[in-house]
């Protein structure tokens, strides 16, 4: 058990410090993290839920055409609608582009042309989008697959025939409202190298895969694990042998693109997993709703 410990750390280290080492500098690796301001919800829940209508439309229109003329299972968009209002997954990368605008007594959201940074705003937008699809993600998704239907009866359906959120108007901003951050949009590297690691977010092999500089991969500086164990001498000895694998690498003439073969095999056979933790959730939903359903009969 001992040594399967040791062989999963190495490897989400050792991605780590090959996904990092084609750029020079991560500045950003120790991000303060934003917290969302629950009074501004109810401010912009009707137009947050109008723009989730539209991404699940426009995602599950995508995952269609990419994978045509083989049609799109129950199952793919369970999983987007699952994952639409979760900034750790790719199908929420929407709300990064989503800035809150004040406009006198109200606040609108405008959608930016690039990713911003995620601060507190981004959380609020994030915390916004679970209030609205809350429990009814299954519900949201068995309805697209089986009616199809227009982005307009999908926007009535979401927010207003199945919650609440543009039910009634939204109140007034109170003038004494704190005024939010300015949008702050992402470096292209920035934003690929984030897309990557969040794409890699629970696959075997590259569990709570972390960002590190170039300095600190070098130096062997900065891998400090709390929950490791003190006594395993080769466990602490992890950093400074990938210190010295990278000073290896990169004096090897030869250019052999390990990230691509590494990232591939891994992303392979965290595709087939997922896909296959989201079959079995569906089916034990499908079971508990037949298990309930036969208990009211009775």
């Amino acid at each position: 058990m001992v040594e399967i410990d040791r062989k999963v750390i190495f490897n989400s280290l050792f991605l780590s410090l090959l996904l990092c080492s084609s750029w020079i500098q991560i500045s950003n690796c120790s991000k303060p993290v934003g917290v969302a301001r629950k009074d501004d919800i109810p401010f912009i829940k009707c137009q947050v839920c109008e723009i989730l209508a539209k991404e699940l439309y426009e995602q599950v229109r995508d995952k269609q055409a990419k994978i045509s003329p083989k049609k799109i299972s129950e199952y793919d968009v369970i999983e987007i609608s699952e994952n639409v209002c979760n900034l750790k997954k790719q199908e929420a990368d929407w709300i990064l582009k989503v800035d809150i605008v004040e406009q006198g007594d109200r606040l609108e959201l405008v959608e930016q042309d690039s990713e911003g940074q995620c601060g507190s705003e981004c959380k609020t937008i994030e915390r916004a989008c679970q209030e609205v699809i809350g429990y009814y993600d299954t519900d949201v998704a068995e309805y697209i697959y089986k009616k199809k239907p227009t982005l307009g009866s999908l926007v009535n359906f979401l927010c207003k025939d199945t919650t609440n959120a543009c039910s009634t108007k939204p109140p007034p901003v109170p003038k004494g409202r704190e005024p939010g951050e300015i949008f702050v949009p992402k470096s292209a590297k920035e934003a690929e190298m984030e897309k990557m690691m969040k794409s890699m977010q629970g696959m075997p092999g590259a569990p709570g895969m972390k960002m590190y500089s170039r300095e600190e991969l070098m130096s062997g500086k900065g891998f400090d694990d709390e929950d490791a164990d003190d006594d395993d001498d080769e466990e602490q000895s992890l950093p400074s042998n990938l210190g010295k694998i990278l000073r290896e690498k990169e004096s090897n003439s030869k250019k052999v693109d390990w990230k691509q073969k590494i990232t591939k095999g891994i992303r392979n056979v965290g595709e087939a997993t997922k896909k296959h933790a989201t079959k079995m959730a569906f089916k034990l939903q499908k079971w508990w709703k037949k298990s309930k359903s036969a208990k009211v009969e009775l």
